[in-house]
C-alpha cells in the first residue's frame, strides 16, 4: 500500500513509500485488536527496510499522544478489551440486541463498557445463544457502528445461567409482607407482598427477583431463595459468595468422583520416599500441596552449589480432565479465602486428603529436581512423576525459630539433614535473585483474626520471616523451570504473565515523582528495578508509604495466557503457574502439559485441552480477579459491622486515596478504608490536583495530599455494603509551591473558559 506524503500534527512529516499515515494505522489497530503489533502492522502495509524506522517513530507518536496503548507486544487503542473475556449479559438495546459487559473491570471510577452481542447463525434459523442474566465467554471484536457500543462479542460459551436476582436482606413489615434492603447500594429496595416472601424471616438473607415495577412507585419482587439468617455465623462471607456467582455447593457427580478415588499406585513412578521432603506451611493450613528439600552439589566442576527439590501434589492423578471433577474445577478457576472459610477448588476427599502432602503418608508427586552454581544460576533441570513421603510438617514460624536457634522437639532432630541445607540452598538463590532484582514492594499484609461468633477480634499484620521467602524463592523457580521445559518441548501451556505498566499509568507516575525529585526512566527501558531505584529515594522518607502506594497503583494486572508475555514484576521472560494446582485450576493444566510432553504416563493434557488453552486463560483470569474482589468486599463488611457500634469516635488515619469526589482514609489499625466526601471538608471550594495526589482549597491554598496524616470522625458505617464514612477533623496544610502553581493555573484556566463560553454566546 503506497500513500502519499502527510503531515501529522506536531509538525512531523511522515516518508513516502510504504509507511501509512496515521488515521490508517489507527484505523487498523482498532479493526485488529489481537494482531497489532509493529510487526503485524509492517507485514500489513509492507512496510520494509528504512521506512520500518518511521514507522516506529509513528507508533512512537502515537503512544505519547495517548493515542494507542501497549499491552506486552501488542498496541491497542485505549478503553480496547482483550480479544477474549467474560462477559455478563445485562440488558437489551433499542433494537432488541442483548448487551453485555465485561464480569469484572478494574476499580478505577469508569464504568466497565457496554459491548453489543452478535446473534449466532445456525443454518438459516436466527438464534441468540444467551439470555440477559447470563454470564458468557465471548470473542471481542471492534463495533461498525458509529452510534452504537465501541465493541461487539460474538458468545463462544455459555458459562453460566443465571436469573438476573438481587441479593438483600428481608425486613419484614406488620399484617405480612416486606421489603428488601439491598446489600450494593447501587439497587434499589424492593417491596415484597405477602404471597411473595417464601420462607423468608425477619433478618435473612435473600435472593429476590422483581416481578413488576410501578413508574410512580417503588419495585416489587419475589423471593426465590432464602441464604440463611444475616446475623448468624459466616453469613458476612456468604454475602459476597452469592454477590459474585461463586460456585460453593459441589455438585453430586464430582463428590460420587472424589468418594470413589482410591490412592494412586507405586507403578511407573519414581521411588523417592527415603528423599528427607518436608512441608513448611501457614500454622492454620489443612492442605499441603508442596514439599522442599535441598543438599550440597557433590559435583567438582560446580563448586558451592546446590541442588533443590521441590515436589508438587500430584492432582492430575485424581483429576483428569472432562470429568466432572474437571469440570467443576474449571468452573471455580481457584480457592477462595475468607477470614471465617474457604470456598476450595476441588473437594475436601482430594484436597485435604489424597492430594495432601501428609506427614509420613505415601504421597503421589510431580518433582522438579534442579541444579545452581554458586551464585545462584540454574544450570539444569529434570521433572520426575514420583511417590514421596513427607518426613515432617512444619508451619513458618516454627522453621524460622529452630534457624534462629529455638529448635523444638520436630525441627531439633532434622536441623544437619534438612533445615541448614535448606537455608543454605536459600542463600544461593538469594544471590540470583538480588541480580535479576524483581520489583521489591514491601507492603504489609493484614490479616483478621474472628472471634467464634464470625465478628473481628483483632487484626494483625504477620510478619515477613525468611522461611516465606524461601518457599517463595523455591516456588519461583520450580514455576520458571515448567515453563521452560513446556517450551523446549514446544507444547502449548497456560502462562502466568504481568505485563509493563501502561504509559498512561506511566505518565501519572512520572508526573507525580517529579513533584518528589524523583526520576523515572522512560518507557522504553522502564525496568522492574527501575521502580526499585525510585523506591529506594523514597526509602525513610515522610512520603515512602505515598510512594509504594503509587508504585503498586501503577502496576498492570497479572492474569493467564496461552502467550509467552514475560513477567514484569519478577523480571523473568518465562513464568507458569506449577507449584499449586490444588487450589489453582492454571497448575492443574500445566501439569497435565508436562505429563503428556514428557511422557509420565497418564492424565497428560489432551487436544481438547490444547486447542481450548485460550478460552481457559480467560475464564480462569475472570475468576481469580472474582475471588479477589469477593475476599476484599468481605473484610470491608467485617470491618464496618464491627465498627458499627462506634459512629462517633475519633481516629487517626492516612490518605490512601484522592480524588475528585473526595478523600480516602486509611485506618491502619483495621485494614480497612473510609471515604471522606469533598463537599464535607469545609467552605472552601476544593480543586483535584492529579499530579500531585492531591484536593487544594482555592481560597485558602490549603489541601490535602496522599499519604498525609489525619484525624477523623467515624460518620457512618454501613455494614452490608462494607462502607464507612469519615469526617475530616484536622485542618489542611500548605502544600509544596509547585502544587500551589498548579492549583492557580487551574483557577486561571477555568476563568478563561469561562470567558470563551460567554464570548461564544452572546453574553
Amino acid at each position: 500500500m503506497r500513500l502519499k506524503k502527510k503531515s501529522a500534527p506536531g509538525g512531523r512529516k511522515q516518508a513516502t513509500g510504504g509507511v501509512p499515515d496515521r488515521e490508517t494505522v489507527l484505523r487498523f489497530i482498532a479493526e485488529h485488536p489481537s494482531r497489532a503489533s509493529k510487526r503485524d502492522i509492517a507485514k500489513a502495509f509492507s512496510v520494509r527496510g528504512h521506512d520500518r524506522i518511521e514507522l516506529k517513530a509513528l507508533l512512537k507518536d502515537l503512544e505519547n499522544e495517548g493515542l494507542l496503548e501497549r499491552r506486552r507486544k501488542t498496541l491497542v487503542r485505549p478503553g480496547a478489551l482483550p480479544p477474549v473475556t467474560v462477559l455478563d449479559i445485562t440488558s437489551r438495546d433499542d433494537d432488541g440486541d442483548l448487551i453485555g459487559r465485561p464480569a469484572e473491570w478494574p476499580d478505577n471510577g469508569t464504568p466497565p463498557p457496554a459491548v453489543l452481542i452478535r446473534p449466532v447463525r445456525k443454518g438459516k434459523a436466527k438464534t441468540v445463544a444467551a439470555g440477559i442474566g447470563d454470564r458468557v465467554l465471548a470473542r471481542i471484536f471492534q463495533s461498525d457502528s458509529d452510534t452504537g457500543p465501541a465493541h461487539s462479542a460474538r458468545v463462544m460459551k455459555v458459562l453460566d445461567k443465571q436469573r438476573g436476582a438481587q441479593l438483600g436482606v428481608f425486613r419484614a413489615t406488620p399484617g405480612g409482607g416486606g421489603r428488601m434492603d439491598p446489600i450494593d447500594r447501587r439497587d434499589k429496595e424492593i417491596i415484597i407482598d405477602e404471597d411473595d416472601t417464601g420462607k423468608a424471616q425477619d433478618g435473612d438473607l435473600v435472593e429476590v427477583e422483581r416481578s413488576r415495577s410501578n413508574r410512580y412507585g417503588m419495585a416489587r419482587g419475589k423471593v426465590l431463595n432464602v441464604i440463611g439468617s444475616v446475623a448468624s455465623e459466616k453469613a458476612i462471607s456468604m454475602i459476597a459468595i452469592h454477590a459474585h456467582g461463586i460456585p460453593h455447593i459441589f455438585p453430586a457427580g464430582a463428590l460420587r468422583e472424589a468418594e470413589t478415588a482410591r490412592a494412586a499406585p507405586m507403578a511407573k513412578r519414581e521411588d523417592w520416599r527415603e528423599l528427607p521432603l518436608v512441608t513448611i506451611d501457614p500454622f492454620d493450613a489443612k492442605d499441603h500441596d508442596d514439599a522442599v528439600f535441598a543438599e550440597p552439589d557433590e559435583n567438582p566442576a560446580n563448586k558451592g552449589g546446590v541442588i533443590a527439590y521441590v515436589a508438587i501434589a500430584d492432582v492430575s492423578h485424581y483429576v483428569r480432565p472432562a470429568s466432572d471433577l474437571d469440570r467443576e474445577a474449571l468452573k471455580r478457576g481457584n480457592s477462595v479465602y475468607f477470614p471465617d472459610r474457604v470456598v476450595p477448588m476441588l473437594p475436601e476427599r482430594i484436597s485435604n486428603e489424597l492430594c495432601s502432602l501428609k506427614e509420613g503418608v505415601d504421597r503421589p508427586a510431580l518433582a522438579v529436581r534442579m541444579v545452581f552454581s554458586a551464585e545462584g544460576r540454574k544450570i539444569s533441570h529434570t521433572f520426575h512423576r514420583v511417590m514421596m513421603k513427607s518426613l515432617v510438617k512444619l508451619n513458618y514460624r516454627q522453621a524460622q525459630a529452630a534457624i534462629d536457634g529455638a529448635p523444638d522437639d520436630k525441627t531439633g532432630p532434622i536441623m544437619d539433614e534438612v533445615l541448614r541445607p535448606l537455608w543454605d540452598a536459600y542463600a544461593v538463590l538469594k544471590r540470583g535473585r538480588d541480580r535479576r532484582q524483581p520489583l521489591d514492594l514491601d507492603i504489609p499484609e493484614r490479616k483478621l483474626l474472628l472471634k467464634d461468633d464470625g465478628t473481628v477480634d483483632k487484626v494483625v499484620v504477620p510478619d515477613r520471616l525468611d522461611a516465606h521467602r524461601l518457599i517463595e524463592e523455591f516456588m519461583i523457580q520450580a514455576n520458571v523451570a515448567a515453563a521452560e521445559t513446556l517450551e523446549k518441548k514446544r507444547q502449548p501451556l497456560i502462562y502466568r504473565v504481568h505485563d509493563t505498566p501502561s504509559l498512561a499509568k506511566q505518565e501519572t507516575l512520572r508526573d507525580f515523582l517529579k513533584t518528589l525529585n524523583i526520576p523515572l526512566a522512560k518507557g522504553g527501558h522502564l525496568r522492574a528495578n527501575s521502580f526499585n531505584g525510585v523506591l529506594a529515594k523514597a526509602k525513610d522518607k515522610p512520603y515512602e508509604v505515598m510512594v509504594s502506594e503509587m508504585v503498586l497503583r501503577s502496576q498492570s494486572q497479572a492474569n493467564y495466557s496461552p502467550d509467552n508475555l514475560g513477567h514484569f514484576g519478577l523480571n523473568l521472560m518465562k513464568y507458569a503457574h506449577f507449584t499449586s494446582p490444588i487450589r489453582r485450576y492454571a497448575d492443574l493444566v500445566v501439569h497435565r502439559a508436562l505429563i503428556g510432553s514428557l511422557g509420565l504416563g497418564e492424565g497428560g493434557i489432551t487436544e481438547e485441552e490444547e486447542h481450548a488453552l485460550e478460552e481457559i486463560a480467560a475464564e480462569i483470569s475472570t475468576f481469580e480477579r472474582r475471588a479477589m474482589a469477593a475476599e476484599r468486599e468481605t473484610v470491608d463488611r467485617l470491618v464496618a459491622h464491627h465498627l458499627a457500634d462506634r459512629i462517633g469516635d475519633e481516629f487517626d488515619g492516612r490518605i490512601s486515596g484522592v480524588t475528585k469526589a473526595g478523600l480516602f482514609v486509611s485506618l491502619q489499625q483495621f485494614g480497612a478504608d473510609g471515604f471522606i466526601p469533598v463537599s464535607t471538608l469545609g467552605l472552601d471550594y476544593y480543586i483535584y490536583d492529579e499530579t500531585h495526589q492531591a484536593l487544594v482549597g482555592e481560597k485558602t491554598s490549603l489541601g490535602y495530599r496522599l499519604g498525609d496524616r489525619v484525624e477523623i470522625r467515624l460518620a457512618e458505617a454501613v455494614p452490608l455494603a462494607g462502607a464507612l464514612r469519615f469526617e475530616m477533623l484536622s485542618e489542611g496544610r500548605k502544600l509544596p509551591t509547585a502544587t500551589r502553581s498548579f492549583h492557580k493555573a487551574k483557577r486561571g484556566a477555568s476563568r478563561q473558559n469561562g470567558a470563551r463560553k460567554r464570548k461564544r454566546r452572546g453574553y
